[in-house]
């Protein structure tokens, strides 16, 4: 990678990441809140989550959009499937109509990953194990201001040693965390994507329908969609739950932090949605 490009995400998500989680550990720390450091994970996750949720919404606003407006998709890629020209024209077409812009839903994606990853990097930073001070100097020099320079990191927990991988740790509660990861990225999934599960449903007993009809097979595309649900469903919970196992328990931390509170974001969402939409029914 050119050196103005690791500058560049140093300068824009590294170094501000940084200073807030040492702003959150110095403000636990005089407040005299033990796991002082574990407590700062949780908060700058929470803060990192809420800057995101905009985009978390209107990937979810173009979910229900395309939903909505599925029935038609399907209509002209019937009409239209020896023209793929026309189908192209007409399928923008019906996203303009309807509001949506195809590649919104990609959004919360693409502004999360150096989000994550410039927290993910701090974190690895501060919860390498620092024998001769040079971790704590390297965090230093990152700080903007002299006030915020931290003498040593306490990474203590509870019972856990935050800069302690489960796999090294050899004691049984370490173990937990992993599974605890793995089964909340499970309903995270679950409870953020239950529309698309539902309609994947329905498409499927329609699909069956029409295939015993026709005596045709389902199509590759369907395969493909059904499989690629049931690995964000299943298979990526078990890959987090195998990076929970080999890597710091802090970054498990963030996870299950994340986890939860998107767990939480999309239920408030969804109580304020249906109070929006039982006035105008009644």
């Amino acid at each position: 990678m050119p050196q103005f490009l690791i500058d560049f995400f140093n300068l824009v998500f590294i170094q501000p990441v940084t200073n807030a989680l040492v702003v959150f550990y110095d403000l636990f720390i005089q407040l005299g809140i033990p796991g002082a450091f574990g407590f700062a994970i949780i908060a700058i996750t929470v803060l990192v989550r809420i800057l995101m949720h905009p985009f978390f919404r209107q990937q979810m606003d173009t979910a229900k959009k395309m939903r909505e407006i599925k029935p038609h998709l399907d209509a002209l890629s019937k009409k239209h499937k020896k023209d793929p020209q026309t189908l192209q024209k007409e399928q923008m077409r019906l996203y303009q109509e309807a509001g949506i812009n195809p590649a919104g839903g990609c959004l919360f994606a693409i502004i999360q990953i150096p989000l994550i990853y410039g927290l993910y990097h701090t974190l690895q930073l501060f919860l390498t194990n620092d024998r001769d001070g040079k971790i704590v100097q390297q965090i230093n020099e990152k700080l903007y201001h002299p006030a915020l320079q931290i003498s040593s990191i306490d990474p203590t927990f509870f019972i856990y040693n935050l800069a302690l991988p489960p796999a090294q740790a050899g004691v049984w509660y370490y173990y937990l965390v992993p599974v605890i990861t793995a089964v909340l990225q499970y309903f995270q999934t679950k409870v953020t994507m239950p529309h698309m599960q539902d309609e994947q449903k329905k498409d499927d007993k329609l699909a069956t329908k029409e295939s015993a009809d026709k005596k045709e097979e389902p199509s590759t595309a369907d395969e493909f969609q059904k499989a690629m649900g049931t690995q964000m469903k299943y298979i990526f919970p078990v890959m987090i739950g195998y990076f929970s196992y080999t890597l710091p328990l802090g970054l498990s931390l963030y996870w299950n932090t994340f986890s939860l509170f998107s767990i939480i974001q999309h239920y408030i969402d969804e109580r304020r949605a249906k109070a929006l939409i039982e006035p105008s029914t009644k």
